[in-house]
């Protein structure tokens, strides 16, 4: 699958299917050359992998008492460090992210999670590397 976004649900953007059309074109223009047996080199690519969902800080009748702080609002796949500010209380109370590494939080206040209690994710940057890749021919 392909999700490219953000995008308001129920919403259709034309930058971002365009977008998608793009991905797709490159994914299949790959599947083409790999088919006719185009040798791709060894590479090494950056990207985030999920560590964990984080709920909205919640009262004992499950209620949320803080929203997503000012400075964290739109900034997916920012580094986020220990002290950073992550939520701000109803009452103007600032609570930091308390964590022992830099995180890259994602899907930040994103509307389609709050049934599922998620006021983003925590990713991780991490590289990977592929070595060469070529059709073999039995």
């Amino acid at each position: 699958g392909v999700e490219v976004g953000p995008q308001p649900q129920g919403v259709a953007r034309a930058d971002v299917l365009d977008k998608m059309r793009k991905i797709v074109k490159h994914g299949l223009d790959f599947v083409q050359l790999f088919n006719e047996g185009k040798e791709f080199p060894p590479c090494t690519i950056e990207v985030f992998k999920i560590m964990e969902k984080v709920d909205y800080p919640r009262n004992k009748n499950g209620e949320i008492i803080a929203v997503i702080h000012p400075k964290l609002q739109d900034q997916d796949w920012q580094p986020l460090k220990n002290g950073d500010p992550l939520f701000l209380t109803l009452d103007g109370e600032v609570i930091p992210y308390q964590g022992n590494c830099t995180v890259y939080p994602t899907f930040i206040n994103e509307a389609a999670y709050y049934e599922k209690k998620q006021a983003f994710v925590t990713t991780e940057k991490i590289k990977l590397t592929a070595k060469h890749l070529r059709l073999s021919v039995s």
